[in-house]
């Protein structure tokens, strides 16, 4: 497309394009423009059209924060009876919005869409919005997932209100991973704590198992860095992000839980479904959390070379099958 519109304005640099990937990826728009330019070179379109995507075409990067369950199935026929008519495209998603536009003063003056009402918010660097959401929102998302799921809870809503995982979350978000962030603490308090009064939200049901897809891609992006940040810190790494580690593992083994005597529907890249599958065929712990530990592909470095990384997580897998993970959360929030 881009190289069409080269050619049918002859190169004109006042042709270019502003254009924002919404792939919910770190440095989106570094990385489209990566793949572009390769494809030029691949394609052999030429050095000229080459220059021209460098110079006169802008690709943002982008970040997006909102909750979107998706399709309300709990809720399509009182929907239907409403709209008057059967749509399969409604999506539910919170009333919460804001989308980030990283980019020159340029792009706000082409593209105002804050002026239309939308939360959105241009900005010269990203960095520390995309910090605080993908560590204080999406990183309590990922370990109070399966941590919630083995409890015997299935939503978001009804984790954060429990007795005993709402303390948890809590701990995480403010103990453990709000202390790795660098930006003003009164702020990162009230982000945590708006975060979590959108956790709560009554109509939406975000189902704990839909967020647990590819979830150890998530702890990678989303909690690792705060676990090694924290260890750097303090000395001694977070618990309670460790523990919920130990929870995906868990989670991973397709042992049915407690409560229902469901079985977890692991969604993931099929490597990582078949090595985990083969590792909980042994049942040994210890190889389990060793081998994912030590597992390069997974976290692009040996995370057992991390000090008391593979000796907690040993300690609280075994705690959740040997205990259940309710008397192992006793454990963990009384320390």
């Amino acid at each position: 497309w881009l190289f069409h519109r080269f050619e049918y304005f002859r190169g004109d640099p006042g042709k270019g394009m502003i254009l924002f990937p919404c792939e919910l990826i770190d440095r989106n728009g570094d990385h489209l423009r990566e793949a572009v330019l390769r494809y030029a070179v691949l394609w052999n379109l030429g050095e000229r059209f080459t220059e021209w995507v460098e110079e006169v075409n802008i690709f943002c990067n982008t970040l997006v924060d909102r909750i979107v369950p998706g399709f309300p199935k709990n809720e399509i026929q009182h929907i239907t009876e409403e709209l008057g008519y059967e749509d399969k495209l409604v999506v539910e998603g919170e009333i919460f919005h804001l989308w980030v536009i990283e980019g020159p003063a340029l792009v706000r003056r082409e593209f105002p869409a804050d002026k239309a009402g939308l939360n959105v918010l241009f900005t010269d660097s990203m960095k520390p919005y995309r910090d605080r959401k993908v560590t204080l929102l999406n990183g309590p998302h990922t370990v109070l997932s399966p941590v919630s799921w083995l409890y015997g809870l299935d939503t978001v809503r009804e984790a954060c209100e429990d007795s005993k995982i709402g303390v948890y979350v809590r701990k995480v978000m403010y103990d453990e991973l709000l202390p790795t962030l660098e930006l003003p603490e009164r702020e990162l308090k009230q982000f945590a704590d708006e975060v979590l009064d959108r956790f709560k939200n009554p109509y939406v049901r975000h189902q704990v198992t839909d967020i647990m897809l590819n979830a150890f891609s998530k702890y990678k992006t989303r909690d690792l860095p705060s676990v090694l940040k924290y260890l750097k810190i303090n000395g001694n790494l977070p618990k309670g992000l460790v523990f919920g580690l130990a929870a995906i593992l868990f989670y991973y083994s397709g042992i049915p839980r407690v409560s229902d005597k469901k079985i977890s529907v692991i969604r993931d890249d099929e490597k990582i479904v078949s090595m985990m599958s083969d590792l909980w065929k042994e049942g040994n712990v210890y190889n389990v959390v060793h081998t994912v530990l030590s597992c390069e592909t997974l976290w692009e470095r040996d995370l057992t070379e991390v000090p008391g990384m593979e000796a907690m997580l040993s300690a609280c897998l075994n705690d959740m099958i040997h205990s259940g993970v309710s008397s192992a959360l006793d454990r963990l929030l009384s320390e």
